[in-house]
């Protein structure tokens, strides 16, 4: 048989043709270092801001509100070479000023880094 045919001799036909808005976006890689953000239109017209660097975060700390520095990605559950990298995800560990921290939201999508404190 060859390659891209069927059983029978005939040829493989796409069912679709593919679309410009069946594309994937860039994939955003939020790393530890002097806060960067970037405004996005997104459909509708509608903007938000994402995060492309950051080093500060709100932490949660006995129900009040904190903003820290971030030092250092200690661990990511998700990927473990995105922790050598400093990379910032959703579910990473990081070391504060005020000790561990995991991180709450999704920093690729918002312009902020939400966290809160682990306890050891």
């Amino acid at each position: 048989m060859k390659p891209g045919r069927k059983m029978s001799g005939g040829k493989y036909r796409r069912s679709n043709q593919a679309k410009l808005h069946s594309r994937k976006g860039k994939a955003r890689v939020v790393k530890l270092g002097e806060r960067k953000v970037k405004v996005v239109r997104g459909r509708g017209g509608g903007e938000k801001i994402v995060s492309l660097t950051g080093n500060t975060a709100n932490i949660m700390v006995k129900g009040k509100a904190q903003k820290t520095a971030i030092k250092n990605v200690l661990e990511t559950p998700a990927n473990r070479f995105l922790a050598r990298q400093n990379v910032l995800v959703k579910g990473a560990v990081v070391e504060t000023e005020v000790g561990k921290a995991r991180i709450t939201n999704r920093p690729s999508q918002e312009g902020t880094i939400q966290a809160v404190l682990v306890e050891e």
